[in-house]
Protein backbone atom coordinates (compact mmCIF):
# COMPACT_ATOMS: atom_id res chain seq x y z
CA UNK A 1 0.00 0.00 0.00
CA UNK A 2 1.36 3.41 -0.80
CA UNK A 3 2.10 6.28 1.49
CA UNK A 4 -1.01 8.09 -0.02
CA UNK A 5 -3.75 5.28 0.24
CA UNK A 6 -2.64 4.58 3.92
CA UNK A 7 -2.75 7.95 5.02
CA UNK A 8 -6.15 7.98 3.29
CA UNK A 9 -7.19 4.92 5.48
CA UNK A 10 -5.99 6.22 8.71
CA UNK A 11 -8.16 9.87 7.70
CA UNK A 12 -11.27 7.79 7.53
CA UNK A 13 -10.89 5.23 10.37
CA UNK A 14 -9.82 8.27 12.24
CA UNK A 15 -13.14 10.14 11.25
CA UNK A 16 -15.39 7.00 11.70
CA UNK A 17 -14.51 6.81 14.75
CA UNK A 18 -14.98 10.65 15.82
CA UNK A 19 -18.54 9.77 14.17
CA UNK A 20 -19.45 7.00 16.67
CA UNK A 21 -17.76 9.15 19.80
CA UNK A 22 -20.08 11.93 19.17
CA UNK A 23 -23.21 9.30 18.24
CA UNK A 24 -22.53 7.47 21.94
CA UNK A 25 -22.30 11.24 23.68
CA UNK A 26 -25.78 12.20 22.38
CA UNK A 27 -27.22 8.79 23.14
CA UNK A 28 -25.92 10.13 26.77
CA UNK A 29 -27.56 13.35 26.85
CA UNK A 30 -31.48 12.15 26.37
CA UNK A 31 -33.26 13.67 28.74
CA UNK A 32 -35.23 11.34 30.99
CA UNK A 33 -38.85 10.65 31.86
CA UNK A 34 -40.64 12.81 33.74
CA UNK A 35 -41.05 11.78 37.92
CA UNK A 36 -44.79 10.65 37.90
CA UNK A 37 -46.96 12.80 39.86
CA UNK A 38 -50.89 11.46 41.15
CA UNK A 39 -52.07 14.01 38.59
CA UNK A 40 -50.60 12.51 35.84
CA UNK A 41 -52.89 9.31 35.98
CA UNK A 42 -55.72 10.82 36.18
CA UNK A 43 -59.02 11.93 34.10
CA UNK A 44 -62.41 13.98 34.61
CA UNK A 45 -64.53 14.18 31.88
CA UNK A 46 -66.95 12.29 30.25
CA UNK A 47 -68.04 12.66 33.61
CA UNK A 48 -70.52 9.20 34.11
CA UNK A 49 -74.22 10.08 33.80
CA UNK A 50 -76.37 9.54 37.19
CA UNK A 51 -79.03 6.51 37.46
CA UNK A 52 -80.73 7.38 40.61
CA UNK A 53 -80.96 3.47 42.73
CA UNK A 54 -84.24 1.84 44.07
CA UNK A 55 -84.84 2.58 47.54
CA UNK A 56 -83.09 0.75 50.41
CA UNK A 57 -85.63 -0.64 52.71
CA UNK A 58 -84.68 0.79 56.06
CA UNK A 59 -82.09 -1.41 58.33
CA UNK A 60 -83.13 -4.66 56.33
CA UNK A 61 -80.47 -6.92 55.28
CA UNK A 62 -79.73 -8.92 52.26
CA UNK A 63 -79.37 -12.85 53.20
CA UNK A 64 -76.30 -14.73 52.62
CA UNK A 65 -76.98 -17.55 50.60
CA UNK A 66 -76.28 -21.46 52.00
CA UNK A 67 -73.21 -21.33 50.51
CA UNK A 68 -71.51 -17.95 51.38
CA UNK A 69 -68.52 -17.50 53.85
CA UNK A 70 -69.76 -14.99 56.72
CA UNK A 71 -66.68 -12.16 56.68
CA UNK A 72 -69.12 -9.93 58.75
CA UNK A 73 -72.78 -10.72 60.31
CA UNK A 74 -72.99 -7.76 62.62
CA UNK A 75 -71.26 -9.41 66.07
CA UNK A 76 -67.65 -9.07 65.19
CA UNK A 77 -64.29 -8.73 63.13
CA UNK A 78 -63.31 -12.26 63.58
CA UNK A 79 -63.11 -12.95 59.85
CA UNK A 80 -60.26 -9.91 59.54
CA UNK A 81 -57.25 -9.16 60.71
CA UNK A 82 -54.97 -5.78 60.48
CA UNK A 83 -53.30 -5.37 57.64
CA UNK A 84 -50.51 -3.50 58.99
CA UNK A 85 -49.34 -6.36 61.50
CA UNK A 86 -50.18 -9.32 59.40
CA UNK A 87 -51.72 -11.44 61.68
CA UNK A 88 -52.82 -8.52 64.62
CA UNK A 89 -56.29 -8.11 65.27
CA UNK A 90 -58.62 -5.80 63.33
CA UNK A 91 -58.81 -3.12 65.34
CA UNK A 92 -62.01 -0.95 63.73
CA UNK A 93 -64.83 -0.35 65.90
CA UNK A 94 -67.97 -2.82 66.15
CA UNK A 95 -71.41 -1.08 66.79
CA UNK A 96 -74.89 -1.42 66.42
CA UNK A 97 -74.36 -4.67 63.69
CA UNK A 98 -72.26 -2.35 61.55
CA UNK A 99 -68.63 -1.65 61.79
CA UNK A 100 -66.74 1.66 60.99
CA UNK A 101 -63.30 2.45 59.97
CA UNK A 102 -60.74 3.73 62.36
CA UNK A 103 -58.25 5.66 60.24
CA UNK A 104 -55.58 5.74 63.31
CA UNK A 105 -55.41 2.03 62.88
CA UNK A 106 -54.58 1.28 59.25
CA UNK A 107 -56.38 -1.31 56.42
CA UNK A 108 -58.01 -4.65 57.61
CA UNK A 109 -57.83 -7.30 55.34
CA UNK A 110 -59.61 -10.92 55.77
CA UNK A 111 -57.47 -13.76 57.10
CA UNK A 112 -58.67 -16.13 54.58
CA UNK A 113 -56.77 -15.96 51.22
CA UNK A 114 -59.08 -15.78 47.53
CA UNK A 115 -58.90 -16.37 44.12
CA UNK A 116 -62.54 -16.36 42.32
CA UNK A 117 -65.32 -15.65 43.94
CA UNK A 118 -68.93 -13.25 44.20
CA UNK A 119 -68.44 -10.91 47.02
CA UNK A 120 -71.89 -8.88 48.31
CA UNK A 121 -70.92 -5.93 51.20
CA UNK A 122 -72.95 -3.13 52.14
CA UNK A 123 -71.13 0.26 52.82
CA UNK A 124 -72.70 4.18 54.32
CA UNK A 125 -71.04 7.22 54.26
CA UNK A 126 -71.94 9.43 57.54
CA UNK A 127 -74.89 11.67 57.28
CA UNK A 128 -72.70 14.81 58.49
CA UNK A 129 -70.31 13.89 55.78
CA UNK A 130 -67.82 17.20 54.73
CA UNK A 131 -64.85 17.23 51.92
CA UNK A 132 -64.69 17.29 48.51
CA UNK A 133 -63.38 14.88 45.44
CA UNK A 134 -60.90 12.74 46.99
CA UNK A 135 -61.32 13.45 50.31
CA UNK A 136 -65.03 13.02 50.86
CA UNK A 137 -65.88 9.08 52.52
CA UNK A 138 -62.86 7.54 50.78
CA UNK A 139 -62.00 4.23 51.00
CA UNK A 140 -61.73 0.95 49.10
CA UNK A 141 -62.07 -2.89 48.66
CA UNK A 142 -58.68 -4.61 46.83
CA UNK A 143 -59.38 -7.60 45.23
CA UNK A 144 -56.62 -10.69 46.04
CA UNK A 145 -54.99 -7.22 48.04
CA UNK A 146 -54.00 -5.81 44.98
CA UNK A 147 -56.36 -4.50 42.60
CA UNK A 148 -58.87 -1.47 44.55
CA UNK A 149 -62.84 -0.91 43.44
CA UNK A 150 -63.42 2.28 44.33
CA UNK A 151 -65.40 3.32 47.11
CA UNK A 152 -66.16 7.16 47.40
CA UNK A 153 -69.17 9.51 48.46
CA UNK A 154 -69.86 11.12 44.55
CA UNK A 155 -73.52 12.11 45.45
CA UNK A 156 -73.23 15.45 44.47
CA UNK A 157 -69.59 15.12 44.48
CA UNK A 158 -67.22 15.29 41.22
CA UNK A 159 -63.58 14.06 41.11
CA UNK A 160 -61.01 12.51 38.33
CA UNK A 161 -63.41 9.95 36.61
CA UNK A 162 -61.07 6.63 37.05
CA UNK A 163 -61.31 7.47 40.66
CA UNK A 164 -64.98 7.72 41.41
CA UNK A 165 -67.07 5.41 42.91
CA UNK A 166 -67.00 2.04 40.94
CA UNK A 167 -63.93 2.43 39.50
CA UNK A 168 -61.12 0.14 39.40
CA UNK A 169 -58.99 2.95 40.73
CA UNK A 170 -56.80 4.50 38.30
CA UNK A 171 -58.14 2.52 35.56
CA UNK A 172 -61.55 2.09 34.28
CA UNK A 173 -64.20 4.47 35.39
CA UNK A 174 -68.31 3.19 35.94
CA UNK A 175 -70.45 3.54 33.48
CA UNK A 176 -73.05 5.62 35.59
CA UNK A 177 -72.78 6.91 39.58
CA UNK A 178 -75.10 4.89 40.85
CA UNK A 179 -74.36 6.91 44.54
CA UNK A 180 -77.14 6.96 47.61
CA UNK A 181 -77.32 10.25 49.60
CA UNK A 182 -75.38 10.21 52.54
CA UNK A 183 -76.75 8.50 55.27
CA UNK A 184 -78.06 5.43 52.90
CA UNK A 185 -76.98 2.25 52.57
CA UNK A 186 -74.99 1.38 49.28
CA UNK A 187 -74.85 -2.49 47.94
CA UNK A 188 -71.96 -3.51 46.23
CA UNK A 189 -71.98 -7.12 44.24
CA UNK A 190 -69.00 -7.86 42.75
CA UNK A 191 -67.76 -11.12 41.03
CA UNK A 192 -64.38 -11.58 39.95
CA UNK A 193 -62.10 -13.93 38.27
CA UNK A 194 -57.76 -14.25 38.99
CA UNK A 195 -55.64 -13.69 36.73
CA UNK A 196 -53.75 -16.48 35.12
CA UNK A 197 -49.91 -15.98 34.50
CA UNK A 198 -47.21 -17.09 32.23
CA UNK A 199 -44.17 -18.71 33.27
CA UNK A 200 -42.09 -15.09 32.35
CA UNK A 201 -44.66 -13.39 34.94
CA UNK A 202 -47.18 -11.59 32.33
CA UNK A 203 -51.17 -12.21 31.95
CA UNK A 204 -51.84 -15.60 30.25
CA UNK A 205 -55.82 -14.18 31.39
CA UNK A 206 -55.72 -10.90 32.86
CA UNK A 207 -58.28 -10.25 36.11
CA UNK A 208 -61.60 -8.92 35.33
CA UNK A 209 -64.40 -7.60 37.51
CA UNK A 210 -68.29 -6.83 37.17
CA UNK A 211 -69.39 -4.63 39.67
CA UNK A 212 -73.09 -3.62 40.59
CA UNK A 213 -73.98 -1.28 42.76
CA UNK A 214 -77.46 -0.56 43.81
CA UNK A 215 -78.59 -3.32 41.37
CA UNK A 216 -76.71 -1.25 38.71
CA UNK A 217 -73.62 -2.24 36.54
CA UNK A 218 -70.90 0.07 36.94
CA UNK A 219 -68.48 -2.21 35.24
CA UNK A 220 -69.54 -5.01 33.37
CA UNK A 221 -66.85 -8.00 33.02
CA UNK A 222 -64.45 -5.12 32.94
CA UNK A 223 -60.50 -6.39 32.50
CA UNK A 224 -58.12 -5.15 35.06
CA UNK A 225 -54.94 -3.89 33.65
CA UNK A 226 -52.51 -4.60 36.63
CA UNK A 227 -51.99 -3.44 40.18
CA UNK A 228 -53.83 -0.29 40.45
CA UNK A 229 -51.88 2.60 41.90
CA UNK A 230 -51.85 5.56 43.48
CA UNK A 231 -49.00 7.32 41.92
CA UNK A 232 -48.10 5.87 38.22
CA UNK A 233 -49.22 2.99 36.17
CA UNK A 234 -50.51 -0.50 36.53
CA UNK A 235 -47.73 -3.15 37.55
CA UNK A 236 -48.28 -6.63 36.08
CA UNK A 237 -47.22 -8.03 39.40
CA UNK A 238 -47.81 -12.68 39.99
CA UNK A 239 -49.64 -13.70 42.65
CA UNK A 240 -51.23 -16.73 43.96
CA UNK A 241 -54.49 -16.59 46.60
CA UNK A 242 -55.10 -13.16 47.83
CA UNK A 243 -56.91 -11.65 50.95
CA UNK A 244 -59.75 -8.68 50.62
CA UNK A 245 -58.57 -5.35 51.75
CA UNK A 246 -60.44 -2.57 53.33
CA UNK A 247 -58.90 0.66 53.01
CA UNK A 248 -58.57 3.14 55.66
CA UNK A 249 -57.71 6.47 53.76
CA UNK A 250 -55.99 8.95 55.60
CA UNK A 251 -58.37 12.04 54.31
CA UNK A 252 -59.83 14.27 56.69
CA UNK A 253 -63.57 13.38 55.94
CA UNK A 254 -65.69 10.88 58.32
CA UNK A 255 -65.37 7.73 58.26
CA UNK A 256 -67.64 5.16 56.41
CA UNK A 257 -69.46 1.98 57.91
CA UNK A 258 -69.81 -1.31 56.62
CA UNK A 259 -72.40 -4.13 57.35
CA UNK A 260 -73.41 -7.29 55.85
CA UNK A 261 -70.53 -8.50 54.16
CA UNK A 262 -70.59 -12.25 52.56
CA UNK A 263 -68.37 -14.25 49.47
CA UNK A 264 -68.99 -17.19 47.67
CA UNK A 265 -65.80 -18.73 46.15
CA UNK A 266 -66.49 -19.85 42.34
Amino acid sequence: MNKKNLFKNVLLAALASTICVSASAQEKEYPQPERMRPGMSEYWTPQPSIVTPGSCQGNELISPPSDAIILFDGKDLSAWESAKEEGGPARWTVHDGVFTVDKKTGDIQTKQKFENFQLHIEWQVPENITGTSQGRGNSGIFLQGKYEIQILDCYNNETYVNGQTGSIYKQTPPLVNAMRKPGEWNIYDIIYTAPVFKEDGTYRYSPTVTVIQNGIVLQNHTTILGTTEYIGFPKIQPHGAGPLILQSHGDPSEPISFRNIWIREL
